[in-house]
């Protein structure tokens, strides 16, 4: 079989060439016997598709039947108020990620920052005494102090991954731990082991540890000292990683993943949550608000490092919640955010004539060479911001003048102790004194208060109503909406005071929306693609890292866009002969079962006895199948075609040439346990070319 790459030569043709439908002239004879009017909008199943394509991460099998059943605008009301919408599959999926319940404070006090490790080292912080979290302290305690020497990369002299001591003091087997050992407190007082030998190899302690219960074992890892810790972690082999924690409970997990790296432990699962909603929630249109108010209010998730943990409130508490209510909810929710305060540096803006730059200045006054007394002084960034990316947009009608206004109100805006945690504080000491004008408006000194008047203000400016309106329309509608939509969209927006679901519904029942023309005229983002993907193929995921780092392959990681803009909705940011290719391997990969923990069946388990190689369908009878499961709506003529031309190119090559090595990517099954048979390998291939297809990379 042909190399992936090689294999996409004819499907990238095709695909970089599909646009978007387009009226076709009629010719004279065919203009004589034109048929009656039909209406330019879509109707029946087309419609049900398209508002499942627009408003959900794409469906899933059997979704186009229950909306059927339900009715498409009850199916939308519902959509509208997702508290009442059951959730229990999803609540089991999420209970894997207890730590995303969590306070940031308590996440890095559990899961420490480098920023706390460093500040424990250098005794500026608690090391807590005992238990489990004494132990990922000093493990990274130790990590920082061995980069800090320089000797960060060297292999320390124990033998078989146990240091003398520990071999010395190691107990003996047979004790089991008490059914109210809480590891969290009790891991340091392990249920014995017996040391192995210095001659025994690390796969016979990799061997010993498994042979233990959970508890036990997690247990065995936290007694190490942390040279013995860090040696035998480096040691393992991916495989044996997921073999140790391969039956642990969740919060087990998350400690003995800690015990090697907090910091990472958090940000894994921040990304894992956030996809785990986008595939299997049943409030779609909630998740999508979500991802669009991330993207509106972007922050970038390695501003530093305490930012994945205050990300997780950011999402949990601030952004999902709000997402289908009002926008001057939002917007002040997002404003006493510590996560948006720390990403754009209002955190650090001091009024210049506020008591605390006047102490400032007067301590630098006295002590010159003390340059780090300086008073920070005022930070425009967030101000800057606010206007124009978050309410006015750029032409928005304000100035420079008003940027600089807005960021004096916003004065004493700040995040008590941020490398621990904390939370969002007013500190009046930084605040500007006197009153502000902003675009014409005055705010007399009041404090805090000031803010909040500002932030409604901005909510309620006409140039935020069609700043919003617009940007929702590309997302939901086309790449070029409409003025007439967008302003009927800005009109209920201030009619309603900004209430997010009036202006969907509005944009529902537009004739804009539900244009014919408009039909799969949206390129997906690599994140639309990929959960699409997924949600089409009913896949299970139990991993979500390979399905992160496609997202970093395709252009999109998540919290990845560096800049505040966030990403771009449009086709042009997405379409390129690299992204088709980076496109074109994950659907190959996701539907041959080479992404390590997410599982795809495409032959339905009634079927397989029937499906021998010795009565394997004709290719056409199962590109009708999988094209039915996966692509919502069909396929086109053409793409049916060049589709099957290259599945018998690539059977052909397949059955000729010899096989590639084992670890070339294509032929690396991470998750089946047996060899395919010849129909499966056909699906695989069939259904990895129709996830490619120009059809399913559009919405």
């Amino acid at each position: 079989m042909r190399s992936i790459n090689s294999s996409l030569a004819v499907l990238l043709s095709w695909s970089l060439c599909i646009p978007a439908p387009a009226a076709v002239l009629p010719s004279a004879s065919e203009a004589a016997s034109r048929p009656d009017y039909r209406s330019t909008e879509l109707h029946g199943d087309q419609r049900t598709l398209h508002a499942l394509n627009r408003f959900t991460f794409g469906p899933r099998p059997g979704d186009l039947e229950a909306v059927r059943a339900q009715g498409l605008d009850q199916w939308f009301n519902a959509q509208l108020h997702p508290a009442a919408i059951d959730q229990s599959d999803l609540k089991a999926r999420l209970a894997q990620f207890p730590a995303m319940l969590r306070s940031t404070q308590d996440l890095i006090s559990r899961y420490p920052s480098n920023a706390m490790i460093r500040q424990a080292a250098n005794g500026q912080a608690p090391v807590p005494e005992q238990g489990v979290l004494h132990a990922i302290y000093e493990n990274q305690i130790y990590r920082f102090q061995l980069k800090k020497s320089g000797d960060g990369d060297k292999k320390q002299p124990v033998a078989n991954g146990m240091t003398p001591d520990a071999m010395a003091t190691a107990p003996q087997p047979g004790m089991a731990p008490s059914a109210s050992m809480n590891p969290m407190d009790t891991a340091m007082n392990p249920a014995p082991l017996q040391a192995p030998s210095q001659n025994a190899d690390n796969d016979a302690e990799v061997a010993t540890l498994l042979a233990l219960a959970p508890p036990q074992r997690l247990a065995r890892l936290a007694s190490m000292q942390p040279a013995e810790f860090d040696s035998f972690s480096k040691s393992l082999r991916p495989v044996q990683k997921l073999q140790l924690v391969a039956d642990m409970n969740p919060e087990q997990r998350e400690i003995a993943s800690a015990l090697d790296n907090p910091e990472r432990t958090v940000g894994d699962e921040l990304l894992a949550q956030r996809l785990t909603r986008d595939i299997y929630s049943n409030a779609q249109l909630q998740e999508v608000m979500t991802d669009f108010w991330l993207n509106h209010f972007n922050i970038y998730v390695q501003k530093d490092e305490q930012m994945p943990y205050y990300l997780v409130s950011y999402e949990r508490d601030v952004i999902r919640p709000l997402a289908l209510g009002k926008f001057e909810d939002l917007l002040e929710a997002v404003a006493h955010s510590p996560a948006m305060m720390l990403y754009l540096d209002n955190a650090t803006s001091m009024g210049p004539d506020s008591p605390a730059a006047e102490r400032a200045k007067t301590t630098a006054a006295r002590n010159p060479n003390r340059a780090k007394q300086a008073p920070e002084g005022l930070n425009e960034n967030y101000a800057r911001e606010l206007m124009e990316l978050h309410t006015l947009g750029v032409n928005g009608g304000y100035t420079q003048a008003d940027v600089t206004q807005v960021a004096r109100v916003l004065t004493g805006w700040t995040v008590d102790k941020p490398q621990r945690g904390g939370g969002f504080q007013f500190n009046e000491n930084r605040h500007e004194p006197g009153t502000k004008k902003v675009m014409g408006q005055k705010f007399k000194d009041s404090g805090e208060r000031e803010g909040r008047e500002l932030l409604h203000m901005l909510a309620m400016r006409p140039a935020t109503a069609q700043f919003l309106s617009r940007k929702l329309a590309i997302r939901f509608v086309s790449d070029q909406p409409s003025q007439a939509l967008i302003d009927r969209m800005a009109k209920s927006y201030l009619a309603s005071g900004g209430d997010i679901p009036t202006v969907l519904k509005t944009l529902f029942h537009s004739p804009e929306f539900w244009a014919a023309s408009d039909e799969r005229a949206k390129v997906k983002t690599p994140l639309e693609f990929a959960v699409s993907a997924i949600r089409a193929s009913n896949a299970d995921v139990k991993t979500y890292q390979p399905l992160i780092q496609q997202l970093k392959q395709m252009g999109m990681p998540l919290y990845g866009c560096i800049p505040p803009t966030g990403y771009n909705w449009q086709a042009s940011t997405w379409v390129s002969t690299g992204a088709l290719v980076d496109r074109m391997n994950f659907a190959l990969s996701l539907a041959a079962n080479r992404l390590p923990g997410i599982t795809v069946a495409w032959t339905p388990p009634q079927n397989n006895a029937n499906f021998s190689d010795a009565t394997i369908p004709a290719p056409e009878q199962e590109e009708a199948r999988l094209e039915h499961l996966l692509v919502a709506g069909g396929i086109s003529v053409s793409t049916r075609s060049a589709a099957l031309n290259q599945f018998q190119a690539q059977n052909a090559q397949a059955n000729t040439a010899a096989r590639p090595k084992p670890a070339a990517q294509f032929m690396n099954r991470t998750n089946a346990s047996s060899a395919p048979s010849q129909t499966e390998k056909e699906d695989e291939l069939l259904a990895g070319l129709l996830i490619g297809s120009p059809e399913f990379q559009r919405r």
